[in-house]
This record gives C-alpha cells, structure tokens and sequence, in this order.
C-alpha cells in the first residue's frame, strides 16, 4: 500500500495572483491550493524545505497527507506540481481534497521484478517500457507504493498487456477499452546468428557441419542415381 500518511504546516493566504505568489517564494515559502470536495478552493503556503523533500523523495503523488492549515487539518492528495525550469525548486503545488473513502485516479508507477530471471534479457534482449506508470482508479487509502510485474521466464519478443497484470484489491483501471501493451521484450539492435538461433557458436558450428555433410551426402547419391540411370539407358 501507500507511504504512511504525513502532516504540513501551512499558512492561509488572503491574497493570490503572480505578485503574491513571487513575494512567498522570497520569503522561503511555496505557493499552493487546496480544492475538491465542493468546497471554495483555499490558497495557502507551505515550507518551502518540506515540499522539497516530499516531491523529490518519492510517492509524491500517491501519499495521502493531513495540511495543518492554522489549526484546520484537511485530508488532501497532491494532484500536481510546478517546478522551476532550471533551478529544478517547487514552484506550486496543487492538492485535492480526500475524504476517509473517496475514490481517486492516480498515475501509479510500474516496478520490474526478476530481470536476471529473464531468458530473454540474459540473451542481450532489452526491456522496452512502453508505460512508465499505469492510470488507476482507487480508494485514496489504498493507493499501491507501485504496480509490480515479474519477467521471470519471459523472452525476446514477449509483449506485456495489462491483462496480463496482476492488481492490487479494490483497483480499477481507468481505460478498460482495450489491452494496451505495458513493455516489451525486445531484440538487441543486433543479434549474431547463433543467438537468433538460440544457441551457443559452437552448437552452431556443429549444426552447420553436420548440415554442409548431409548435403556432400545428398549430391553424392544424387550423382550415383544418375550415373546408374545411365548406364541403363546405354
């Protein structure tokens, strides 16, 4: 399941707009608001130093959290960030209000297990994510840390569908009109004969000697044949 939820401090503001939002960022704060729940959207600011940590520790965006807003604490889940082109720092933060059972859509990512387990990689194949996270719909007290999927077994040229996928309980796609590819095992960009085939050189080898002499063979009866076809004609 989802990080353990986590509580913010954070002040009320009275004034929004760029200039507002400019003068907090100078004072080591960072600008957001809280909004859903049919309820007035509320501006507020936060710990600039907090907000760091939390965006870029990970499960950002899947970890309910509790903002103390003033002594009014609001059950929220980040829906969005802005970050500074350059610099990389907080810019903004959208949070939208959760109740204890409410059903949210979350992007939660995909972890890949077993690679080394893999016929397919360990033949030089190459895992090809086509999604990086996969789009749910669940309650927002259970949102899965990741979506884990094992390649144990898997080889070149196998292709993932989300059918395929084992989910969490109480998890529900939100496209459910076709099923779409999550990753690929696909090819090295070049492959030496001997691992298309999928065996080793010298099996190779083996196999071409063998085949070159069932062939020396083959024109050896077949000029025989024609000689005693011949020779019974004359």
């Amino acid at each position: 399941m989802s990080h353990e939820t986590y509580e913010l401090k954070a002040e009320a503001r009275e004034k929004v707009g760029k200039g507002s939002a400019r003068e907090i960022r100078r004072n080591g704060k960072v600008p957001a608001v809280i909004y859903g729940e049919k309820q007035p959207p509320l501006a507020i600011a936060l710990s600039y130093k907090d907000i760091f940590y939390k965006i870029h520790g990970g499960g950002f965006k899947t970890t309910v959290a509790i903002i103390d807003v003033n002594g009014q604490k609001i059950r929220v889940l980040p829906k969005d960030y802005q970050l500074d082109p350059v610099k990389d720092f907080p810019m903004h933060v959208d949070f939208l209000r959760v109740g204890e059972h409410s059903l949210v859509t979350v992007n939660v990512p995909v972890h890949f297990l077993n690679e080394d387990a893999s016929p397919g990689i360990k033949r030089g194949g190459v895992l090809n994510i086509v999604r990086h996270d996969i789009e749910l719909q669940v309650p927002a007290d259970q949102i899965p840390d990741a979506i884990e999927i094992d390649l144990k077994g898997l080889k070149i040229g196998d292709i993932i569908h989300i059918s395929s996928v084992k989910l969490p309980k109480n998890v529900e796609l939100t496209i459910t009109d076709r099923d779409f590819t999550v990753a690929t095992i696909a090819a090295p960009a070049v492959l030496t004969e001997a691992e298309e085939a999928g065996v080793t050189e010298e099996e190779l080898v083996e196999a071409k000697e063998a085949e070159a002499e069932a062939e020396a063979e083959a024109e050896g009866d077949e000029t025989a044949a024609e000689g005693e076809e011949g020779a019974a004609k004359e």
